[in-house]
């Protein structure tokens, strides 16, 4: 015992941004962020009644045998680290800083966020570096996070990447719509060229009499609708379109029709792993494979034994749990660095009801529920008025094609510019009912498999609300076994906010205990 808490040498690694003073002014502050070519050590004023076994140590403190050292946030030349973070993970973790009021440790924010530990952790050392944040070391070695309250000025005001995303998003969606709106008046453009040219062969072909009087039929567009020309008017739809929750215009039906509206589940991952680590942090940072299984992509139960718990690997290492066996010889998993926060905020209460049980908390639903894919959101009125006019123009493609081969020489003009557009006129053509007759079909399969893992998941979320004995004995072990540590501001033995002689540590009172203890 003696030997090992001797190896615990507590030292704190820091940066300053100036050059090191010489002794007789020692600096009254050291800033943060920290910079400094060179570490300076220092040892902080733990009673040696109160270090922390080695077994308590985050993992990544007990392999440096103790030694906490702080993080070198910046550098200099006006770097912004924040900017070197996908702008995802950066608003995940300031998300999470929110809401935990400034002040966090870097579970809360990976639980919080969804994110991986490391990634966590780096995003909260940009953002500190960048915003004039400051850290707390606790007497047990964890570090937390401190921001301002105006950190996301400050740090809008260095990033011009954060200044400039809403532009490039808002030009982003510009340009989507301008997608959709320009393929369906690509529909509306054919129709037009395809039976326009379609009518001058025909006319040039007749003789003089037929050709007017054909003229004079063309004149008063019996062919060819009025209606098509409905989408100049801008008014139009506005006054015969019902107000839908998408806001979808005909001219965005027909991109919805033949390319569908995207992934309803985009997002899906970001969601799944916040569920998990905010289900984990608040309960205690124990938890079994029966509770992991409504958020994971898992077989129904009468697929998978009951033993097989390989599942919930990928959960292990996002968030750096290992397993633990109790008493009765059930499989725990536990995550420590889930189990520390600044923040009493967000903790859970469990509920019993009868048999039944479930740890209910709020912004958590019981399981992940995958959404099925729509063929399109366009209504049934809209689908078939796509669907009538894309059969037009079909048709009037194929009709084109058959007066082009009987015509001997193309003549100049409109003939001969849509005897060049051919090709494209055809292969839109026959996209526009290719494209969405593929989909139909992967859809269905889709759509059985995300039923399929919506039913599983569901089906694993039922046995935790009505479990069985021994689930129900594996569930309170869990609950048992759960830490929740709020590091409170009294626990904290340094920050790097103010300077060192600011602090009284007592070096010398400490040294010599922790000697006496290493005599012993």
């Amino acid at each position: 015992m003696a030997a090992a808490a001797a190896s615990i040498s507590l030292s704190l690694h820091f940066h300053l941004r100036p050059p090191l003073p010489p002794p007789r002014s020692p600096p009254r502050h050291a800033p943060f962020p920290l910079l400094s070519p060179c570490p300076l050590p220092l040892r902080l004023p733990v009673a040696p009644s109160r270090l922390p076994s080695p077994h308590s140590w985050r993992p990544d403190l007990r392999a440096r045998a103790g030694t906490i050292q702080t993080p070198t946030l910046a550098r200099p030349g006006g770097v912004v680290e924040t900017d070197r973070l996908p702008s995802d993970v950066r608003d995940r973790a300031m998300e999470a800083v929110d809401h935990f009021g400034g002040r966090v440790t870097i579970g809360d924010v990976a639980s919080r966020a969804g994110l991986q530990l490391a990634l966590a952790e780096r995003a909260l050392q940009a953002l500190a570096a960048d915003t004039e944040g400051f850290l707390e070391v606790s007497e047990e070695g964890e570090v937390l996070y401190v921001f301002p309250k105006d950190y996301r000025a400050k740090l809008a005001g260095k990033s011009f990447r954060m200044r400039a995303e809403p532009l490039v998003e808002k030009a982003k969606e510009v340009g989507a719509y301008l997608v959709r709106v320009s393929f369906g008046t690509a529909l509306i453009a054919s129709i037009v060229l395809v039976y326009t040219t379609i009518i001058a062969i025909l006319s040039s072909s007749s003789d003089e009499d037929n050709r007017g009087r054909r003229r004079r039929s063309y004149d008063s567009t019996i062919i060819i609708p009025t209606d098509l020309f409905w989408y100049l008017d801008a008014n139009y739809y506005r006054s015969r379109r019902v107000e839908k929750e998408n806001g979808m215009n005909f001219i965005e039906s027909v991109f919805s029709f033949v390319f569908g509206d995207g992934d309803p589940n985009d997002g899906l991952e970001e969601k799944r792993w916040k569920m998990i680590g905010q289900y984990i942090s608040s309960n205690g940072g124990v938890v079994t494979a029966e509770e992991m299984a409504p958020f994971l992509d898992v077989p129904p139960l009468s697929e998978q034994s009951k033993d097989d718990e390989s599942f919930i690997l990928p959960v292990l290492l996002r968030f750096q749990g290992h397993p633990e066996v109790d008493e009765q010889g059930n499989i725990l998993y536990q995550f420590p660095s889930l189990q520390r926060t600044a923040s009493s905020k967000g903790g859970g209460s469990r509920e019993y009801v009868g048999t039944k049980w479930f740890a209910m908390f709020s912004g958590v639903e019981k399981y992940l529920e995958e959404k099925p894919w729509k063929f399109s959101k366009a209504n049934a009125s809209e689908k078939a008025m796509v669907a009538g006019l894309g059969g037009l123009n079909l048709f009037g493609v194929i009709i084109l094609g058959n007066l082009l081969k009987q015509m001997a020489v193309t003549p100049g003009g409109l003939i001969s510019f849509a005897a060049q557009l051919y090709p494209l006129l055809q292969i839109y053509a026959g996209s526009f009912f290719a494209i969405p007759l593929f989909r139909w079909f992967l859809l269905r399969k889709t759509n059985n498999d995300i039923r399929r893992r919506n039913k599983a998941r569901e089906q694993r979320a039922q046995e935790l609300v009505s479990p069985d004995s021994s689930l129900r004995r594996k569930l309170l072990s869990a609950r048992d076994m759960a830490q929740r540590k709020v590091i409170t501001p009294e626990e904290i033995v340094y920050t790097t906010e103010k300077g060192l002689l600011d602090q009284d540590y007592e070096v010398k009172e400490w040294e010599r205990r922790f000697k006496e203890l290493e005599s012993e």
